[in-house]
């Protein structure tokens, strides 16, 4: 039976390529001139550092330009909560990678509510479509691609 992977990942060497362009901008931006800023790239989420918060929205707006550039989805990127430590504040970036429960089950809910006659099951971070014709599956991905569901979707491993 023919079946794909519904996926959501992120290609973190273009994530550090974004993070590395942005830091590249940062230091030529007359805005910035003088203020202690920083981007910087974790394992699973990104700092940004400034004195103020406009500052530090001002290095997401960067990013956020630098990744789009790059091809990434910059609804992958979950801004958090701020932490103050002195005069500087913090945010941290997350990188959503895999898909959650929750979202797992909207997804499946959708392609249920569309009545297209393929299976769909959880299989940790990501789903599993199966059906009997090609053009089901086709159908499920436009589906999937149209719909806004807050996180970018791939797919993977067509088979048929």
């Amino acid at each position: 039976m023919p079946s794909f992977d519904i996926v959501s990942e992120i290609d973190m060497n273009q994530a550090k390529n974004a993070v590395e362009n942005a830091k590249r901008e940062l230091e030529t931006r007359f805005d910035f001139r003088g203020v202690d800023a920083k981007i910087e790239l974790n394992k699973e989420h990104i700092e940004l550092t400034a004195e103020a918060d406009q500052q530090v929205m001002q290095l997401f707006d960067i990013f956020a330009t630098k990744a789009s550039k790059l091809q990434l989805d910059v609804s992958s990127f979950k801004i958090e909560k701020e932490d103050r430590h002195g005069k500087y504040i913090t945010r941290h970036v997350t990188i959503k990678q895999g898909i959650d429960k929750e979202i797992a089950k909207k997804v499946i809910k959708l392609i249920k509510e569309s009545s297209i006659k393929v299976q769909v099951a959880i299989q940790g971070e990501e789903l599993r479509v199966t059906g009997k014709k090609r053009d089901d599956l086709q159908a499920v991905m436009q589906l999937v691609r149209t719909s806004d569901l807050g996180q970018p979707f791939q797919f993977k491993n067509f088979r048929d």
